[in-house]
């Protein structure tokens, strides 16, 4: 599916971090030339610099804060996959002001910067965090709810822009509205550390980890290589009726945090015997949390041929072996 791809430019933005570093891997390998922008204020240079190497991989150190930078990023790019955003519910409670200059000002610049410069296409990270307080299941594009928290208007205010900019100007874009992705390079430290790898750390170093609430809340685990697939199949579309939308990312299954942690024992017991026994702590519900979350995936199955190949269950095998050899 990516004969389409070789040879063209790609720029992601975000190229430094977890989604960023994996895209930037798996195009550099499929033939394309990949520039990375990345102010590595969440990303990691250790992410990319076994690509520096490459001489089709192109490494700036820049902010989609300032316009120029992202004029200098889109030079030449066929293709713009935006991944820079300042994540985190939490992080933007804390501090609404910085996620949304660099989510929505950013955002714009990174708009502005792809028109400028002819861009074929602009694909973006959207969230599931869009949905906000709808709690219909599973969540369809077409229907979502008011937003929960500063990031979820953020990730909103992206799909409008992108919606007015596709009608406007003419730019082709296409947002992809991530569910909890996971998987290798996802960092476990930090104050603002996603749920799985925070969890595989904790169990390496036979602690106890703490979950929020009762366990019962649920979520579309999504597994990284599903995620590179959604964003190549939005490259290398040509139905006219799959561009200027959004779809869901995930895997289409719901899983609780309690049968998360019974995943992970099961994935990490084979590595350490103790781990099956470790006990979890319960802790209060974290302000902004969506308490259910599960995807119908139909629109990009039609529309985009996508067919997400990891489960909760896959993935984490994947996942775990990563974290094992490498913490």
């Amino acid at each position: 599916m990516d004969i389409q791809l070789i040879d063209k430019r790609i720029l992601i933005t975000g190229g430094a971090g977890f989604i960023g570093s994996n895209l930037s891997e798996y195009l550099l390998d499929k033939g394309c030339y990949v520039v990375c922008l990345d102010n590595l204020a969440t990303g990691s240079r250790e992410n990319v610099s076994h690509l520096c190497t490459n001489p089709n991989f192109t490494f700036i150190e820049g902010d989609i804060r300032d316009i120029t930078d992202c004029h200098a990023a889109v030079k030449g790019v066929d293709f713009v996959l935006h991944q820079a955003a300042l994540g985190s519910v939490p992080r933007s409670i804390k501090d609404p002001i910085t996620s949304n200059e660099v989510n929505v000002s950013g955002f714009l610049n990174m708009l502005i910067a792809s028109r400028d410069a002819g861009v074929k296409r602009f694909i973006y990270a959207a969230s599931s965090s869009t949905y906000g307080d709808s709690e219909s299941l599973p969540k369809v594009e077409e229907t979502i709810g008011r937003p929960l928290s500063p990031y979820a208007i953020t990730k909103f205010v992206n799909e409008l822009y992108a919606d007015v900019f596709s009608k406007t100007y003419g730019i082709e874009t296409i947002g992809l509205r991530y569910f909890n992705v996971f998987g290798r390079k996802q960092d476990p430290n930090g104050a603002y550390a996603a749920v799985i790898p925070k969890f595989v750390s904790q169990f390496m170093r036979e602690e106890s980890p703490v979950i929020n609430g009762n366990g019962d809340f649920s979520r579309d685990f999504t597994y990284i290589d599903n995620v590179i697939q959604a964003n190549v199949l939005s490259m290398i579309t040509e139905n006219e009726e799959a561009i200027n939308t959004v779809y869901n990312v995930a895997f289409g299954e719901r899983n609780t945090l309690n049968d998360l942690i019974d995943c992970l024992k099961e994935s990490l017991t084979p590595y350490d015997p103790k781990i099956k026994n470790i006990q979890i702590k319960y802790g209060p519900n974290r302000a902004g949390d969506i308490p259910h979350s599960l995807a119908s995936i139909d629109k990009a199955k039609n529309l985009l041929n996508y067919n997400p190949q990891y489960s909760l269950k896959q993935g984490l095998q994947e996942a775990v072996k990563w974290y094992w050899n490498n913490l």
